[in-house]
């Protein structure tokens, strides 16, 4: 299914090329990009090999973020979003994101197909009145931002939500484990150790399933 989704966009991606009129428009947003944050719990070390995305216009869009996470202030429990951010540029709102990573501290690869409601991207275009810590001063603001926050056991939570407005939860989703293993990113990455802070922890309080 995931790959005739991706085909399907493909297609339509490429029909573009030859006919720039046949490529649905992009929906006029009220910023100049929405964002993709990656996040994983203190000490439980992730490589993301990529996050790519089905727009709401059906269009496939691959590789659109990877790398590294930023890691929350516990090993235990979530914080209430954010993370390594990057702005994903002339792409419409997600209709579902798919998300492949390593977690280093099993280690496992995984892979999630992600359907993001309708009221998630309802929500990304609503704009709220709000008083901004970091400029000090009221903005119409919004939540244009997603985060996608990984764990051992192939445990996905979601939030969406900007840095004066804060976060909802979207949703947790349950990852299935990749039967390709790792390095599917072409760069020849395979599953590497933790760094010695993280396994120390690990070695010392094990990996505490069930609190995600």
């Amino acid at each position: 299914m995931k790959r005739l989704i991706y085909m399907a966009g493909l297609l339509l991606t490429l029909a573009g090329c030859a006919s720039e009129s046949r490529v649905p428009p992009l929906h006029k947003l009220p910023y100049p990009a929405w964002y993709v944050g990656l996040a994983a719990p203190k000490h439980m070390e992730v490589w993301v090999e990529s996050v790519d995305v089905l727009d709401q216009r059906g269009l496939a869009f691959f590789r659109v973020h990877g790398g590294v996470a930023s890691y929350t202030g516990k090993a235990e429990g979530w914080h209430q979003g954010g993370g390594k951010s990057k702005p994903i540029n002339n792409v419409d709102l997600p209709e579902q994101i798919f998300l492949r990573w390593q977690s280093l501290v099993e280690p496992q690869a995984y892979r999630a197909r992600i359907q993001i409601p309708r009221w998630v991207r309802d929500e990304m275009v609503r704009p709220e009145r709000v008083y901004c810590r970091g400029s000090k001063e009221w903005i119409d603001d919004y939540r244009f931002a997603i985060t996608l926050g990984m764990a051992p056991g192939g445990i996905v939570k979601v939030w969406v939500g900007g840095p004066c407005l804060g976060f909802k939860e979207v949703g947790r989703y349950q990852a299935k484990i990749e039967p390709l293993g790792p390095n599917q990113d072409g760069k020849g990455l395979f599953y590497r150790a933790p760094n010695p802070e993280a396994q120390a922890w690990i070695d010392q309080h094990g990996i505490p399933y069930g609190s995600w």
